[in-house]
């Protein structure tokens, strides 16, 4: 049939009322099968919150997916591990140890650690022995490994015995597979020889970073311990910070070897080990202050 020109543009006029009404009622033209899922994948992210929100599998797993679990992402070597290497309980999943100079507590106490030089003074053994001194021991291997049987008495009359890695290196900077290695080492030659399961480190020179918190962590070991009080080779107490008088919960350290990490006279020890104990001991009356263990204050 055959439309004429008023014909043709009253069919173009209502062509175009109808678009109007269409796109006025916000419809659009059906999307071919699968469409909506490609678009939904906008870089803008929208359909990640959307599939979220509305239980979606792959979209919703993006990055707060981390901070729902509890941020397992963060979590570095062994995190996630019921118990660490020796069998103790590994801090919560993504937490590392604390590293400490000191124990929060009201009790008028202090803790006295050593290194693997307390067995080279038989003095030491004795006031030990005779005041059963509830020290803390942190050995290396190599170095306390050939008097170990000294150390077994020192247990036996209340000394604990922790963890001072296996062959005393910096562990500060080292691999992972490094730290992790001279410290869960330790733990098994210690426990081996004395049943001991240390929960305590310090790691050697005092040099640490988080690699060694995390290695520390995956071989069971509550807390890295440093000291915030050092006995110098004279005798007398030097203070890593805070006031210059021993306090309530203090950690001190009396070092072995010929500087005793602190100064003294000459490069030369002035006191024994066990001279330089009794000095801290009398010190430590005069302030009504007691020497106590510090597995007995810290954790579980």
């Amino acid at each position: 049939m055959r439309r004429g020109p008023a014909t043709t543009l009253r069919l173009l006029a209502a062509g175009a009322a109808l678009l109007t009404t269409v796109a006025a009622c916000g419809t659009t033209p059906a999307e071919p099968p699968g469409g909506s899922a490609q678009h939904g994948k906008g870089e803008d992210g929208g359909s990640r919150a959307s599939g979220a929100a509305g239980g979606g599998a792959e979209s919703g797993a993006g990055a707060g997916a981390g901070a729902g679990a509890g941020g397992r992402s963060g979590a570095g070597p062994g995190a996630g591990r019921s118990a660490g290497e020796e069998g103790a309980a590994v801090p919560a999943e993504g937490r590392l140890p604390p590293v400490i100079d000191r124990i929060p507590t009201r009790d008028k106490v202090v803790f006295l650690t050593y290194d693997d030089g307390a067995a080279a003074d038989p003095g030491l053994i004795d006031l030990v022995r005779e005041r059963r001194l509830p020290v803390a021991l942190f050995l290396t291997d190599s170095v306390a490994g050939p008097g170990y049987a000294h150390f077994a008495r020192l247990r036996a009359v209340g000394a604990s015995l922790q963890n001072n890695t296996l062959d005393h290196p910096a562990l500060r900077g080292l691999p992972y597979a490094g730290q992790r290695a001279e410290i869960c080492g330790q733990q098994r030659k210690l426990r081996s020889r004395f049943g001991a399961r240390p929960r305590f480190l310090r790691p050697p020179h005092g040099a640490y970073d988080t690699t060694t918190l995390r290695a520390a962590a995956d071989c069971g070991i509550a807390a890295v311990v440093l000291s915030r009080v050092t006995v110098r080779p004279d005798g007398r107490l030097g203070f890593a910070h805070g006031p210059h008088e021993l306090s309530p919960g203090d950690i001190v350290s009396v070092p072995s070897g010929r500087t005793g990490g602190t100064g003294g006279t000459g490069g030369a020890p002035a006191l024994s080990l066990a001279e330089r104990t009794a000095r801290l001991l009398a010190e430590l009356e005069s302030r009504g202050l007691k020497v106590a263990n510090p597995e007995d204050y810290w954790g579980p």
